[in-house]
């Protein structure tokens, strides 16, 4: 199997596992749900692209296409994680709130006819940009490490 792309999901699978650690750190509570959400530290995204450019230029080197292309796209990944995705949620929950407003108001006015949504607008969408450098650290890591196992094997 392709070993770029074993390192980038290995990197994605254990930044998601790393974030019921986190989350347990924050709240003090253990709970499996931020292993299936996105946002969250560290950034899976982010482990996920920094480990396969690293993958990639460990193994290619630096002045190579591939290497260019791992790096330009996972910088847009990054960036995209930590920018229109954030701010995606934080509108989500500036909506959520907004509807909580509008029920509380809607008895005092019966001709607003206000109908309550099923389900609140996911808020947690994106990343801060701590945890897209977290995500990022640990994949550069997870990149560095499966390049040298794979250089062990073939000595």
């Amino acid at each position: 199997m392709n070993r770029g792309i074993v390192t980038a999901l290995s990197a994605i699978g254990i930044a998601q596992g790393l974030k019921i650690l986190t989350h347990k750190s924050v709240t003090g509570k253990w709970e499996w749900k931020p292993i299936f959400q996105t946002g969250g530290m560290p950034s899976s995204h982010s482990a996920g692209v920094a480990s396969l450019a690293t993958y990639v230029a460990a193994n290619r080197g630096t002045r190579h296409i591939e290497t260019a292309l791992a790096v330009v796209f996972g910088s847009i990944v990054m960036y995209d994680a930590q920018g229109i995705r954030r701010h995606t949620g934080e509108i989500a929950q500036l909506v959520n709130d907004l509807e909580d407003h509008f029920e509380a108001i809607s008895g005092d006015f019966p001709s607003l006819e206000y109908v309550k949504q099923e389900h609140e607008l996911k808020e947690v969408l994106g990343h801060q940009p701590a945890e897209v450098l977290a995500g990022g650290l640990f994949g550069i890591l997870l990149g560095l490490m499966s390049a040298k196992v794979e250089d062990k094997r073939g000595e």
